[in-house]
């Protein structure tokens, strides 16, 4: 079994090549470049590197959602581009999910969070057992504060990490009661190997979908459609006024 894997939904971008359980490669870049320049580049100089050909691949990895709503567009038109022209499935992978797999093995809950703005976060909360992921609490958006309230509740300590941590770790510091940890600088965003690794275990369970079928879910409406919605809001009731 033979993957590629595709993250870009979030600030960081990563490009991963897995083969039979052997992480083959994988490129993570987290600087000021913009996905559109960084990620086929990055693909170019992997398959360079370890003489991939692309035709071999079996399917193609990436993060459906949530994350930065250009970020997902850009990952997502890079893995549809692919797997139309190669004639390969797409392996829609939660980003939620994908954060937690960097901590396969973890003991207690592992609960990512990325910032989604205005106090809110998109979240969600596993266990593992060994290298078997325990799905507690599916992604969703969620308050801090309401995120907070949740993890006081669990009988055991929380591991955090994710872009919202150092965005909301002074918050969390003041609400939270329950155990809890950060995971370290180089586990603690998104990564194209546990990307691959975590579809592997996807694409042996039949989780793909065709190329065409394929969608990113973003979870909740973008700033601007939501600002949009607002503007037209006001509007409505200005003319009722």
């Amino acid at each position: 079994m033979k993957i590629l894997a595709i993250d870009s939904s979030g600030l960081v971008a990563s490009i991963a090549v897995w083969e039979d359980e052997i992480l083959l490669a994988e490129y993570t870049m987290n600087y000021k470049k913009t996905h559109s320049q960084t990620l086929l580049p990055m693909l170019d100089d992997v398959a360079k590197m370890i003489d991939l050909d692309l035709n071999s691949l079996d399917a193609i990895a990436v993060t459906k959602g949530p994350g930065s709503f250009t970020g997902l567009r850009i990952g997502s038109a890079t893995a549809k581009g692919l797997g139309l022209a190669l004639k390969k499935p797409i392996i829609p992978v939660a980003t939620v999910d994908t954060l937690a797999y960097n901590l396969t093995y973890a003991p207690g809950y592992i609960c990512p969070i990325m910032d989604a703005r205005r106090s809110q976060v998109y979240t969600g909360l596993y266990t593992f057992e060994g290298k078997e992921m325990t799905t507690v609490m599916e992604q969703v958006p969620m308050a801090v504060t309401e995120l907070a309230e949740k993890l006081n509740q669990l009988d055991g300590p929380v591991s955090l990490l994710g872009d919202g941590v150092p965005v909301y770790e002074k918050m969390l510091g003041e609400l939270l009661t329950v155990p809890y940890s950060y995971a370290p600088a180089h586990m603690n965003r998104q990564r194209a190997g546990s990307l691959a690794a975590l579809a592997a275990v996807l694409y042996e369970r039949g989780e793909q979908v065709s190329a065409m079928e394929f969608e990113p879910d973003y979870l909740r409406v973008s700033q601007a459609e939501r600002e949009r919605a607002e503007r037209e809001q006001a509007e409505k009731e200005a003319k009722q006024a």
